[in-house]
C-alpha cells in the first residue's frame, strides 16, 4: 500500500510533532491569484511603492494567505478524514512573509478526547509555519472532529489542553517593521480613519457583498494544496448529508477580510487569531457579507506607529449585514456561517489625536 488514506483519530498520540510535506514558495502569481479571487484592497499588501514609502523593503503577503497556506498543508496529516474544523485559538503571525520566501508547517498533537458515538473524536494540534531557514511566521491551535477507522479500537486517554482565550495585545507588532505614520497616505489606502479613531463596542456593516463561485472556491483551497476531499472529490459528496461540496471554512475567512476593507482600510496587519467557528457550511452561489465589532484597544509598547483593535467579524451567507447578525440566545442567526475573534494593527495618527 503506497498510497495515503490519511490519519483517523486513533492514529493519532499525544506529543506526536508531525513534519507537513510540500515546502512551498510564495510567489507573486500566487498574490495575484489570491487577489483575482478575494479582491482585497489594502494597500500595503497591494503596492510596493505603498510599502516603500511607510518602512516596509515589500509588500508583505496577505496574512491570510499565510495562514491558508500553512494551514493547507497540515490537512493530508490531520484533517484529511474530518468530519468538521471545529475552532482556532492562540494564533499568532510573527514576522511578514515576502514574495520568494519558502513555508513550511509542522503539527504537535496537544490534545485528544473520544466522543460519546465512539465513531469519531476531537484532536487538538498547535501548527508551526515558517519561511525560509526555520523563522517562524505563523503559530496556532485549532481542534477538528476525525472519524475513527475502527469504531471498536480503543481509545487514548482523554487530554484537553488550556488554551489561551485572547492574546496580550501589548504583546503584538514585535516581529513587524516599524511604519512612517507621516508617510502613510490615506488617500492611497482608501481611508480616512486611524487608531484613535475607533471605540470599544463600535460595530461596522462592511457594506459589500461578494458571490462564492464552484470555480473560484476550488482554485482557491488547490493554491492552498488542501487536499479535502469535502472541497473537491463531488462524487463522494454526493453520498454526505449536504449532497454536494463544502466551500474551505478558510476561504470564508478570507472574504471575511477582504470585505472588511470597507470600514477598516488603514488595519494593515492581521497580529493574532484569538478564536473562531465555522458556525455553519458555505457553498456555491452563497453571497457572504460581514461587520465587525471592536472589542478592545491596546497600547503597543515601544510602538508609536501602530495600536492593535480586537475585532468580532462576522460573516453571514445570503444576507447583509445592516442588522449586525451574531448570537441569538444559545445559538447564532441562521444565516451566520462564521465568528472570528482576531487582533488587527492599526495605523496611527503621525500626533495622536
Amino acid at each position: 500500500m503506497k498510497t495515503n488514506a490519511g490519519n483517523f483519530f486513533e492514529d493519532f498520540r499525544l506529543g506526536q510533532v508531525i513534519r507537513h510535506a510540500t515546502p512551498r514558495t510564495v510567489t507573486a502569481g500566487d498574490v495575484s491569484l489570491a487577489i483575482s479571487i478575494y479582491g482585497s484592497r489594502f494597500a500595503l499588501q497591494s503596492a510596493d511603492t505603498f510599502a516603500h514609502a511607510v518602512g516596509y523593503p515589500a509588500s508583505p503577503v496577505d496574512d491570510i494567505l499565510v495562514f491558508n497556506m500553512v494551514f493547507g498543508k497540515s490537512v493530508p496529516d490531520i484533517s484529511l478524514n474530518a468530519v468538521a474544523n471545529l475552532g482556532y485559538a492562540g494564533g499568532r503571525f510573527l514576522r511578514p512573509v515576502y514574495p520568494g520566501d519558502t513555508l513550511s508547517a509542522t503539527s504537535e498533537v496537544i490534545g485528544l478526547k473520544a466522543n460519546a458515538s465512539g465513531k469519531t473524536g476531537i484532536v487538538y494540534v498547535r501548527t508551526r509555519g515558517t519561511k525560509n531557514r526555520d523563522e517562524p511566521v505563523l503559530d496556532y491551535c485549532r481542534w477538528v472532529m476525525v472519524n475513527k477507522r475502527d469504531a471498536s479500537a480503543p481509545n487514548p486517554p482523554d487530554h484537553v489542553p488550556n488554551l489561551p482565550r485572547v492574546v496580550d495585545g501589548a504583546s503584538l507588532g514585535e516581529g513587524f517593521p516599524r511604519i512612517d505614520p507621516g508617510t502613510w497616505d490615506n488617500d492611497l489606502s482608501g481611508s480616512p480613519h486611524r487608531f484613535g479613531d475607533y471605540e470599544v463596542g463600535e460595530k461596522i456593516d462592511h457594506v459589500d457583498g461578494m458571490t462564492i463561485e464552484e470555480a473560484e472556491h476550488q482554485m482557491a483551497t488547490r493554491l492552498y494544496q488542501n487536499t479535502a476531499k469535502v472541497h473537491f472529490d463531488g462524487h463522494a459528496a454526493k453520498d454526505t448529508r449536504f449532497g454536494k461540496r463544502l466551500v474551505y471554512g478558510g476561504h470564508i475567512i478570507a472574504t471575511a477580510r477582504a470585505l472588511s476593507f470597507n470600514g477598516l482600510g488603514n488595519a494593515c496587519r492581521i497580529a493574532a487569531i484569538n478564536g473562531g467557528r465555522h458556525v455553519a457550511p458555505s457553498f456555491a452561489g452563497d453571497t457572504i457579507y460581514a461587520w465587525s465589532e471592536v472589542l478592545e484597544k491596546a497600547e503597543i509598547p515601544r510602538r508609536p506607529d501602530i495600536g492593535a483593535l480586537r475585532l468580532r467579524t462576522i460573516a453571514a451567507k445570503n444576507h447583509p449585514c445592516r442588522d449586525f447578525p451574531g448570537r441569538e440566545g444559545e445559538g447564532y442567526h441562521p444565516a451566520v456561517v462564521l465568528e472570528l475573534d482576531y487582533w488587527v494593527l492599526m495605523i496611527r495618527w503621525a500626533r495622536q489625536r
